[in-house]
C-alpha cells in the first residue's frame, strides 16, 4: 500500500502531536494539515498556529467548537447523569468524538486521504478517535504513530523534540500530561502513575484546594428546561457562558476534584486526576430536580442503564446505534425535568438545599405525616399482603420440608 499523500492531524500543540507532526513529514513525505479544535483550552491555544507552521505543517486550522461541545456533548451526557465507575464525569471521553467528527469534515474539505491522531496504543483515546472515523468516514486511512514508530516512551519523545528544536510544555521536571477543555482538566502519567503518590498542589488549574476555599459558603440557583441548564441565579445564559460561570464559582470553592484509578477499555488500570467544578455542580443539581419530576419507574429504568451508557461514552461508541438509541430514551424522559435547584458550595462540597418545579410529582398532601384526606393508610395492608404472598408461600414450603 502506498503512503498517504495528505494527512489531517488532530493537533494540540503538546508533546505528542508536536513530535508526530514532524515524524509524519519524515516518514511519509506527505503534506500535513494541523487541525486544532478550541474546546475551551484557553491560553494553551495562543501559540498553536505558529508552532504548527514552524514544525512543518502546510496549513493550520483552528476552530472554535465550544458551543457544539457544550450543547451537543456536555448536555446530553448530563441529561443521562452518566458517570463512569462512580467517579469520572467523562470530560475527555465525549470531547474526542467531536474533534474526530470535525477532523474528518476538514479532511474532506482539504482533499486529504488520511487522518492522524496522537493517542497512544495503550489508551482509550485511540479507540474514541478511530471508532468515530469508522462511523463517519470509513474511506479515510488512519495513521496512528504511537502504534508504528520506534519511540517507546514520553522520555523518548522529549529527546526527539529536543533534537529537532520543537518546544514542548512537558519536561522531566513536570512529567505529567494534561488535557483541558471547557468541562474539565485531566491529569495523568509521570508521577501520577504511582497511585499512592499525592498530586502536587501546584498542578491544579481550575480549583483552589478545599482547605483554602472561603470560610463562608456560597449559594447558587440553577434553572433547567427539559433537562438542560438555562440560567444561573435567574440570569439566562448560553451554554458556554453558563458553564464558564459555574466553573469559576465551583473552582473558587474547591468543588470538583477527583482522583481515580479506572479501568481502561484496552484492559489495564490507570490513574487519572480530574477537575470538573461546573460539571459537578450541574450533575448534582440535575439529579435533585429529577427527584421531584421523574416517575419512579422511569427514573429507575434510566438509572439501570446509566452504567451501560457511561461505558459506551468512555469506550468511544458515541456514534454507535446503541448509544443513540439509549440517548433517545434518556431525552424522552427529560421532557418534564424543568424547574429550579438551590445549592450550597462550601470547601469542596456541594449540598442541595432546595428544589421546585411546575412539573413536580411531589405532593405534600400525600407525603405529609400529619392528618390528610387523600391517602387511606388502611390500603397499605392489602398492598403489603399481596407483595408478601410469594415470600409467605416460600416460607410455608420450606417449613413443610423441614
Amino acid at each position: 500500500m502506498s503512503g498517504p499523500k495528505k494527512i489531517v492531524l488532530a493537533y494540540s500543540g503538546g508533546l505528542d502531536t508536536s513530535v508526530i507532526l514532524r515524524w509524519l513529514l519524515a516518514t511519509y513525505g506527505a503534506e500535513v494539515v494541523a487541525y486544532t479544535a478550541d474546546l475551551g483550552q484557553g491560553e494553551e491555544l495562543g501559540a498553536v498556529r505558529d508552532k504548527a507552521l514552524a514544525t512543518g505543517a502546510s496549513r493550520v486550522r483552528v476552530e472554535d467548537l465550544r458551543e457544539p461541545f457544550v450543547r451537543e456533548f456536555v448536555f446530553p451526557v448530563l441529561r443521562a447523569n452518566a458517570v463512569y465507575e462512580s467517579g469520572y464525569l467523562l470530560g475527555t471521553s465525549f470531547a474526542r468524538p467531536l474533534i474526530a467528527r470535525r477532523q474528518v469534515e476538514v479532511a474532506r474539505e482539504e482533499g486529504a486521504d488520511a487522518v492522524a491522531h496522537g493517542a497512544t496504543g495503550k489508551g482509550n483515546d485511540q479507540v474514541r478517535f478511530e471508532l468515530t472515523y469508522a462511523a463517519l468516514a470509513p474511506e479515510l486511512r488512519v495513521v496512528a504513530p504511537w502504534r508504528e514508530w520506534d519511540l517507546r516512551s514520553r522520555s523518548d519523545l522529549i529527546a526527539y523534540a529536543e533534537r529537532h528544536g520543537i518546544p514542548v510544555p512537558t519536561s522531566p521536571e513536570r512529567p505529567y500530561s494534561t488535557d483541558r477543555n471547557l468541562f474539565h482538566v485531566s491529569y495523568e502519567g509521570g508521577i501520577l502513575e504511582d497511585p499512592w503518590a499525592e498530586p502536587p498542589p501546584e498542578m491544579f488549574l481550575l480549583t483552589v484546594a478545599p482547605e483554602r476555599a472561603p470560610d463562608r459558603p456560597a449559594t447558587v440557583e440553577l434553572d433547567f428546561e427539559g433537562g438542560d441548564p438555562v440560567a444561573v441565579d435567574g440570569e439566562r445564559l448560553g451554554p458556554v457562558a453558563l458553564l464558564e460561570r459555574l466553573n469559576r464559582l465551583g473552582g473558587a470553592h474547591g468543588v470538583g476534584r477527583a482522583d481515580l484509578v479506572e479501568n481502561r477499555y484496552v484492559g489495564m488500570k490507570s490513574r487519572g486526576v480530574y477537575e470538573t467544578p461546573g460539571g459537578t455542580i450541574l450533575h448534582l443539581a440535575h439529579r435533585a430536580l429529577e427527584s421531584i419530576t421523574l416517575d419512579r419507574e422511569v427514573l429507575h429504568l434510566r438509572d439501570s442503564l446509566v452504567v451501560r451508557y457511561a461505558e459506551m461514552v468512555y469506550y468511544g461508541y458515541w456514534y454507535a446505534p446503541e448509544r443513540e438509541a439509549l440517548q433517545a430514551l434518556v431525552d424522552e424522559a427529560q421532557r418534564d425535568v424543568t424547574g429550579t435547584v438551590r445549592l450550597r458550595l462550601y470547601k469542596g462540597g456541594v449540598t442541595v438545599t432546595g428544589r421546585r418545579s411546575p412539573r413536580s410529582l411531589y405532593r405534600p398532601d400525600f407525603a405529609t405525616f400529619e392528618e390528610d384526606q387523600v391517602y387511606r393508610q388502611q390500603d397499605a395492608e392489602g398492598f403489603i399482603r399481596l407483595n408478601a404472598l410469594r415470600l409467605r408461600i416460600r416460607a410455608l414450603r420450606d417449613r413443610a420440608r423441614d
